[in-house]
């Protein structure tokens, strides 16, 4: 298995995305896999060097240029296509990876995969579908690439995000909820009342129908469809909320004495509940309804959230969920096809 990074887009990058490289390279579920490292050849090299990180086994390819965060999306495919992203999801098409992994510009990342990569055959739209922080697991899709969406498209989000959480997350049949501000069938705005009946007709997903905000984190669901709009609230209400509780238990415990020692005493429960709570356990969001797996980091990763992206990827590969996906998305076309009963 071969990974293609880029290792230049980021907020800490390179060294952070140079430091999460290495640190995934070092684990057992690395074992087998080559990297290629995309970015400025001279730059990698002096950061590693500063570093004194090995990336001798690692084959770079050079490029310039960088894509920013403030970069128009369409630059990828425009006068920064050969970025470091630009070239490593052109590397990607080639054939010449099985996946790849950046923490940069997102609407640049999801049109260059859309455009370069091509969405499978039956996706009317791919969608970024980010795992949930909470105490389990939640895939919703979309998260932030698709404003305007249709049922169909959701339908296409419904199966796709089902396909990743039971090859991901072993869950045998995971069930998908439709995120609406009411749980009644009637609930919701004209693109919400056609999704949940073209949901609820659906034989390729186990859907449990609408799902409130609050039923969410609470395991109303495994998956959670919704347009990006929608999707892209939730998820930094999650994370901002992950991020909250953190920060009001370390100023609980430092209060006084006794509650320092009871922190003590509770060191490895309150290890483990951060843990649960923590995105960069998850390290990124695929992007799924595109022919090869691509992984979108948080823009802020560090090196432990960068190399779980990394470790996404791999999984993602090993367990041949672009492939399903594909399968199943040639099923809805031939559905799609059928006559209607009359």
């Amino acid at each position: 298995m071969k990974l293609i990074i880029d290792v230049m887009s980021g907020d800490k990058a390179p060294l952070e995305t140079l430091l999460g490289v290495c640190k995934a390279q070092k684990q057992d579920y690395s074992d087998g896999v080559e990297y290629i490292l995309v970015g400025n050849e001279n730059v990698i090299k002096e950061v590693a060097k500063e570093n004194k990180l090995d990336i001798s086994r690692f084959d770079i390819r050079h490029t310039d240029s960088v894509l920013t965060m403030e970069d128009d999306p369409m630059s990828v495919m425009r006068d920064k296509k050969d970025s470091s992203m630009g070239l490593a999801l052109r590397l990607l098409a080639a054939g010449e990876g099985d996946a790849m992994v950046s923490a940069g510009n997102t609407g640049a990342l999801f049109c260059g995969s859309s455009l370069i990569l091509k969405r499978l055959k039956g996706i009317g739209r791919a969608a970024i579908g980010a795992i949930l922080p909470l105490a389990n697991p939640v895939m919703l899709l979309d998260s932030g690439a698709s404003v305007k969406v249709n049922e169909d498209y959701m339908l296409g989000f419904a199966v796709m995000g089902s396909i990743y959480m039971k090859a991901i997350y072993n869950i045998s049949s995971p069930r998908v909820g439709l995120v609406n501000n009411g749980s009644e069938a009637t609930k919701g705005g004209e693109l919400q009342i056609a999704a949940y009946e073209k949901l609820s007709s659906s034989d390729r997903i186990n859907f449990v129908g609408n799902v409130e905000g609050n039923q969410i984190p609470l395991g109303g669901c495994d998956v959670a469809v919704c347009d990006g709009f929608v999707g892209n609230i939730v998820l930094k209400t999650a994370e901002g909320m992950g991020k909250l509780i953190s920060n009001e238990l370390k100023s609980m415990f430092k209060q006084n004495f006794v509650r320092m020692l009871a922190a003590l005493l509770a060191n490895g429960g309150l290890k483990a509940f951060k843990k649960k709570f923590d995105a960069k356990e998850y390290g990124g969001a695929p992007i799924l309804g595109i022919s090869k797996t691509v992984i979108k980091a948080h823009g802020s990763s560090d090196a432990k959230a960068f190399s779980n992206a990394i470790r996404q990827a791999i999984n993602c590969v090993k367990l041949g969920v672009t492939e399903t996906i594909a399968r199943e998305a040639e099923l809805l076309e031939e559905k799609k096809s059928e006559p209607c009963e009359k």
